[in-house]
């Protein structure tokens, strides 16, 4: 689950990492409200969607000016008008895709004297199994840019679960980063408090870029971002409750509210599959065979003929998807329960595009004579090769 940069300071914050003052609006008047509270003379408008880049973004709507989603204005007339600006309008950065986001919020927030811009982010290293820190001294740019450009600028270490964090990690860092005196103490100060946050709140990234060193030497979370680990939001309530689930797609709300993992994808091939190995596997072999795979969605191992349906309905909720391709093997999960799901959801949503279904496992016969009886053009496969290979040759001829 991601939230937006408010939230993630306001999180950052309690666990003792420093921030600017500032406050969401929802409104333009809302927003110079804010702006008198905090006094100036200096203040950032910035509009808070879940995409990276919003500096840089561009707003469809020309009325929206051409500034970008992040704005430094020297009156609290201008800080409205900013926000009217937004408020509203869709802005498009390189992690938006094209159709962009629209800004339904902004946050308004103190200037800040800036010294220098670094970069840091915590996340979970899957190959270490830890919780590794990433920090640069190329604040305030893209992170794949410096890694592919200057490497060498780019500095790792892991922390060992058993020990955590300890005030050594935290200076390496810092002396890495080339901090000097004081600011090697508000910097410690910083990242053992970003750990502490992570931590214990399960999160899964968090991101600060840029963290900014100010003229007088302390170190604050300029912007920030937190993502978390979905399986552990039943311990945090308050987290929980922060999510906008119109930054979400509604495709994979929906799956959510059904206990289903689906993400949508690119391609033009739905796939239905029990388990996620074997739908990272079917992806792929469907890419093998010439075709992209629409979405990844696992139906789990314990589905029942309402969610079967569900998943059905999902994947052809995308006007891409061309062709469809069930791959189930049935070992918790009964191939004929599987059957029936597919025949009620493809009678109730007048399926029309091809089918290909992959049966493997348990009443195995049974699903398969559940499907040949039910008079709809599904296509049967024999394995798994032989249904990406139907599936990938159904969607070419009916193109």
């Amino acid at each position: 689950m991601n939230i937006h940069e408010y939230q993630a300071k306001q999180l950052l914050s309690a666990a003792g990492v420093a921030v600017l003052r500032g406050g969401v609006a929802y409104t333009a008047a809302e927003a110079e409200a804010v702006a008198k509270d905090l006094g100036g003379p200096i203040w950032v408008v910035k509009a808070q969607i879940h995409a990276g880049g919003r500096g840089k973004g561009k707003f469809k709507e020309a009325s929206a000016g051409d500034a970008g989603g992040v704005r430094v204005v020297k009156s609290v007339e201008d800080v409205k008008d900013a926000a009217n600006q937004m408020l509203g309008a869709t802005l498009v950065t390189h992690q938006s895709g094209a159709e962009g986001k629209e800004v339904k919020r902004v946050y308004v927030e103190d200037g800040c004297d800036i010294d220098r811009e670094l970069y840091l982010s915590l996340l979970v290293d899957r190959e270490t199994s830890r919780v590794t820190i990433i920090a640069s001294s190329e604040g305030g740019m893209d992170i794949e840019e410096v890694a592919a450009a200057t490497p060498e600028k780019i500095l790792t270490f892991d922390i060992d679960p058993a020990v955590g964090i300890q005030s050594f990690h935290a200076r390496r860092v810092a002396f890495g980063l080339g901090l000097e005196g004081d600011q090697v103490k508000s910097a410690v100060k910083c990242i053992m408090a970003v750990y502490k946050a992570f931590v214990e709140l399960d999160a899964s990234q968090v991101e600060i870029n840029p963290l900014v060193v100010t003229k007088a030497g302390e170190v604050v979370a300029l912007d920030a971002k937190m993502n978390f680990d979905d399986n552990a939001l039943y311990r945090h309530k308050d987290v929980e409750e922060m999510r906008d689930e119109d930054e979400q797609d509604a495709a994979e709300l929906e799956a959510e509210r059904h206990d289903l993992n689906y993400i949508k994808l690119d391609g033009n091939i739905g796939c239905m599959v029990n388990g996620a190995g074997l739908a990272m596997a079917t992806m792929d072999i469907i890419k093998l065979y010439g075709g992209e795979p629409a979405n990844f969605l696992d139906v789990g191992g314990g589905a029942t003929k309402e969610r079967v349906t569900t998943a059905f309905k999902l994947i052809l909720s995308d006007s891409n998807v061309e062709g469809i391709l069930v791959n189930i093997f049935g070992g918790i999960m009964r191939c004929d329960v599987i059957a029936e799901g597919v025949v009620a959801a493809a009678r109730e949503v007048s399926l029309n595009v091809p089918l290909v279904v992959r049966l493997a496992g348990t009443n195995v016969e049974l699903g398969n004579k559940i499907l040949a009886q039910s008079g709809l053009p599904i296509v049967s496969a024999t394995d798994l090769a032989d249904a990406a290979e139907k599936v990938v040759k159904e969607v070419k001829e009916a193109a």
